[in-house]
């Protein structure tokens, strides 16, 4: 699968992409990562990406020529392309699988005030949010979805079971058993497997 990044500041994401788990995988040719400089798509001398908003208010949107150039430059067939917006549908785990079937990822991160909204009507395939909270660029939310999709590839994580969706999500204790006061619950030390799958299902619960 590859993932292809449509950012304005590919040297901020760069260096977590290659790192730990994504690392490894891009290491065993399971994913790659295509970081797109949307400033090479520029018009004119300058290079320039936005503009002042019709009708006025403050900031600058993202323009849609260079978006536009941008997504062509990689788009491959049944790729999908995918716009983070703060009006967009909240991620959830099952986009995480659903966009894993994908063998390309071609992602927009806007800046600014925003982008042209004909981006998102014309463009896009789609409109994904993290949550009900505003960040300054896409990027985050680019490594977020990146690193949920990658996770639901075979081969990406060391065991099939890693998966939380699998396995559930539970407290977890390691060495030592006693630190000061704060102890590791009994039932994890005394080796009866039936009960400790018991107590996880049960904590998982909240």
């Amino acid at each position: 699968m590859t993932f292809h990044i449509i950012t304005l500041f590919p040297e901020a994401i760069e260096n977590y992409l290659h790192a730990s788990i994504l690392g490894r995988a891009e290491k065993k040719k399971i994913i790659k990562f295509h970081l797109v400089n949307l400033r090479k798509f520029g018009l004119g001398k300058h290079k320039k990406v936005d503009d002042r908003p019709f009708g006025g208010g403050p900031g600058m949107v993202v323009r849609i020529e260079p978006v536009k150039k941008a997504i062509a430059s990689v788009r491959k067939p049944q790729a999908r392309v995918i716009l983070f917006s703060t009006r967009g549908k909240k991620f959830m785990q099952k986009d995480a699988k659903r966009l894993a079937k994908y063998r390309d990822l071609v992602f927009i991160c806007g800046r600014y005030e925003g982008v042209d909204e004909r981006v998102a009507k014309h463009l896009a395939d789609e409109e994904i949010s993290l949550g009900d909270f505003v960040l300054a660029g896409g990027e985050l939310p680019a490594l977020m979805v990146t690193e949920a999709v990658s996770r639901q590839l075979p081969g990406v994580l060391g065991k099939y079971e890693s998966l939380e969706d699998i396995k559930g999500s539970y407290p977890v204790y390691t060495r030592p058993e006693k630190f000061g006061k704060w102890k590791v619950p009994e039932i994890l030390l005394e080796g009866n497997h039936k009960k400790i799958e018991e107590w996880r299902e049960k904590q998982g619960r909240g």
